[in-house]
């Protein structure tokens, strides 16, 4: 892409920043995601990467590419339209695993550990133990 496209195909945040219409943030996305996550924290096991993933596209140290995937792996999960519905057992949350870890082995690099001691503030999970 060139760059005056990029340039056109930006958006004025609610920050007063420009950024890529692609990372643009949707306050439904912003409003569902914890909320759901909280509700459904102990029966989904990737919680803890979704809201790590959550807080390092809010980083304003990520860059933009890497926000774009990582918003976009929440706003599916958010999404009430999947291509399998959250409600059946045993299968509803694999679409939102499988874009999710897609979204982490394009961008995982990008998630701090800081991100994921957020994460696990927010999900109210113990740390990790140092076997040191």
């Amino acid at each position: 892409m060139s760059d005056a496209t990029e340039v056109i195909n930006t958006v004025l945040s609610e920050d007063g920043k420009y950024v890529p219409k692609s990372i643009q943030r949707d306050a439904r996305t912003a409003r569902g995601l914890v909320p759901k996550l909280l509700r459904l924290a102990g029966r989904i096991p990737f919680a803890d990467d979704l809201a790590a993933a959550w807080y390092a596209a809010n980083d304003p140290a990520t860059p933009m590419k890497a926000k774009a995937v990582l918003f976009a792996a929440a706003a599916y999960f958010v999404t009430p339209v999947d291509l399998l519905p959250d409600f059946i057992a045993g299968l509803g949350f694999t679409d939102d695993a499988t874009v999710l870890a897609t979204a982490l082995g394009i961008v995982g690099m990008h998630i701090k550990e800081s991100h994921r001691a957020a994460a696990r503030r927010l999900l109210n999970l113990p740390e990790p133990v140092n076997e040191d």
